[in-house]
């Protein structure tokens, strides 16, 4: 360890104990990314890991009068490069700040950032309320990770992102200074609105140190459907009978045929001899569940696309095997992406991926949380043996299904964020004048620039493993 790093260490056990302050290869190595892979060229000086509000007000002053970088991080399970730890500097990891309080009268539940997500609705259950946010890792993800990215999942058609059930935030700027953001009221507009621009800033602009969550009646009656489509066309045409039939579903997920063979190969499943070639699963939920799931039927059935409904138990099998179900498969080189679309653009955003597919030689998943338009398409190619890096057809196939995502109108990340590894396109979408504009808002905040430097608002297109190489997780 150098002589700046020993300082650094020395500071940081001044305020933590020395478990709490992680150095060693081994211990630190589990910290040095997200589940994407990406990771700086050198390691971080330490993982500190706070188990109160001061001691990552100390961490944060520590990591200030350094002027070493600082990262926070939950669960790691993010997919787009945003909790890389930097090199030299600091991961500050929010896993012991997982308390949970349930206020049933209020319906809100008062957590520490590193509340797993399912966690949080687990205990809001025990009172007959729910979280409603739902990411596909919310076994695993925390909540200061799905705040940082806006994370939505598969209920958020009707229930909205993460962002529609975070009330107020306490959130630790990169001086130490503890501030305090949004109400524990349901209503409340006095001043700007803080809250609504830290979700979402990626740990920019400060560390999440508690949060007041907007808690939902739980309901008791959930049906679902599926219906088989024979191509991703006929899938977005399914997709729009449904947001078009008057019904508000909980949920409206789209798998095609590749995604098919995967949940089949991993969990032991018959969905392609079930399906063929791809499927739509829509749930209703509340009072009305039956009649609107009837609707459903109906209108589907109409447009030549039966439905079956499920019962309780199927209903549950083939939502959670759309959650969990996929595998990874480390024969391939695999980009998992995450762009969201006006639903008037769905069908032909799907077309595109279809011709990207076939243009670039690359196998492509589809799956996607279709009811808003936020799709998942996975590209793969064979990896040689030998082959240390993905061919380059990969990184402009991926290249190619962002522009034509923001070609119809859509954004580069519906919930994934944009971390390290979206960023060559981010000034595409925003333009420079945006950009700007926010840069100088983390400059006010951050003003030493100390916070995920190599974040989405570096300046610095290369990132931590470069573009073209990067391999991602495809579960989304």
């Amino acid at each position: 360890m150098s002589d700046p790093d020993t300082a650094l260490v020395a500071a940081l056990l001044r305020h933590l104990d020395p478990d709490d302050v992680l150095t060693t290869p081994g211990d630190v190595e589990p910290y040095r990314s997200d589940a994407t892979g990406l990771r700086a060229a050198r390691p971080p000086a330490a993982v500190a890991v706070p188990r109160s509000v001061e001691q990552v007000r100390a961490v944060a002053r520590v990591a200030s009068a350094h002027r070493v970088p600082l990262v926070a991080r939950g669960a790691g399970t993010g997919l787009s490069g945003g909790a890389t730890a930097p090199a030299d500097g600091i991961v500050l990891s929010t896993e012991a700040l997982c308390g949970i309080r349930i206020d049933p009268d209020d319906q809100v539940a008062v957590v520490g950032p590193g509340a797993i997500t399912d966690h949080v609705d687990v205990a809001a259950r025990e009172h007959g309320l729910m979280y409603a946010p739902d990411p596909a890792s919310s076994q695993t993800s925390t909540i200061g990770g799905n705040i940082a990215t806006n994370a939505g999942g598969l209920r958020c058609v009707k229930y909205g992102v993460t962002r529609e059930s975070v009330l107020a935030l306490d959130v630790v700027l990169a001086d130490g200074t503890l501030l305090r953001t949004g109400h524990r009221s349901v209503k409340g507009v006095t001043g700007y609105d803080l809250v609504g621009l830290i979700v979402g800033s990626e740990g920019t602009l400060g560390i999440v140190v508690g949060a007041t969550l907007r808690l939902l009646p739980a309901p008791t009656v959930v049906r679902t459907l599926v219906v088989s489509v024979p191509s991703l066309p006929d899938a977005g045409r399914a997709v729009g009978v449904v947001t078009g039939s008057g019904v508000r579903p909980s949920t409206v997920e789209l798998l095609n045929r590749a995604t098919l063979e995967n949940i089949d190969t991993h969990s032991g499943t018959d969905f392609v001899a079930r399906h063929g070639g791809g499927l739509v699963l829509v749930r209703t939920d509340g009072p009305g569940a039956d009649a609107e799931i009837a609707v459903l039927a109906d209108a589907l059935s109409a447009a030549g696309l039966p439905a079956q409904v499920l019962d309780d138990a199927e209903g549950e099998r083939y939502y959670e095997l759309r959650r969990t179900g996929r595998g990874r498969r480390d024969h391939m080189w695999s980009v998992g992406e995450d762009v969201a679309v006006p639903r008037s653009a769905l069908v032909p955003v799907l077309e595109a991926i279809e011709e990207i597919g076939r243009r670039f030689d690359v196998e492509v998943s589809a799956v996607a949380h279709a009811g808003d338009g936020n799709l998942h398409p996975g590209l793969s190619v064979l990896r040689r043996p030998g082959e240390s890096v993905p061919p380059a057809r990969l990184g402009e196939a991926a290249d190619a299904l962002v522009r034509a995502a923001l070609a119809h109108g859509g954004t580069l990340s519906g919930e994934h964020g944009v971390g390290s590894a979206k960023r060559p396109w981010l000034e595409d979408e925003l333009g420079s004048e945006q950009l700007a504009l926010q840069r100088a808002i983390k400059a006010l905040l951050d003003p030493a620039g100390i916070l995920a430097p190599d974040g989405f608002l570096a300046r610095d297109d290369a990132g931590p493993a470069g573009h073209a190489g990067r391999r991602r997780s495809v579960r989304s």
